[in-house]
């Protein structure tokens, strides 16, 4: 039976959910609300530090839904931003977690990343690390 009475809507939910659930059973959460604000903060640190044209590239390849979630709030005037070090970055991530600061920023980015690595083209993946800095890139492993 139809969620929404629209096939693309009810795919796009599906997939967003699957991506939920998965990122939600790695981090060991139960809270689906907790992983959904995991994915938008990394995803959101990630956009702002890639290239426009990357920042498009990488929203393509994310299901309907979480593709929206990904361009909430982009501003790309001014990217990317210019973290250079871990800890920036991690930073920049922990930023959305002020209500539950006992969250493991590192552990979360690293989930996420696997998540993207297991959900999104290894070409597109090599593209978005390739852009990054070394001391970046070595949260994707």
């Amino acid at each position: 039976m139809s969620m929404t009475g629209l096939d693309v809507f009810d795919v796009t939910v599906h997939k967003a959910n699957s991506w939920l659930n998965e990122l939600r059973d790695e981090l060991g959460w139960e809270d689906k609300n907790k992983a959904y604000l995991a994915l938008r903060a990394v995803l959101h640190c990630l956009r702002d530090r890639l290239i426009v044209e990357e920042a498009a590239e990488l929203g393509s390849q994310l299901p309907l839904l979480l593709r929206g979630t990904y361009y909430e709030g982009w501003r790309p005037v001014g990217k990317p931003t210019k973290e250079r070090a871990k800890g920036e970055f991690l930073s920049k991530v922990g930023g959305y977690f002020t209500n539950d600061p006992d969250v493991d920023v590192e552990k979360v980015t690293r989930a996420v990343f696997r998540l993207m690595s297991r959900r999104i083209s290894e070409g597109e993946i090599e593209d978005v690390k390739g852009l990054m800095p070394q001391h970046l890139r070595e949260l994707w492993e």
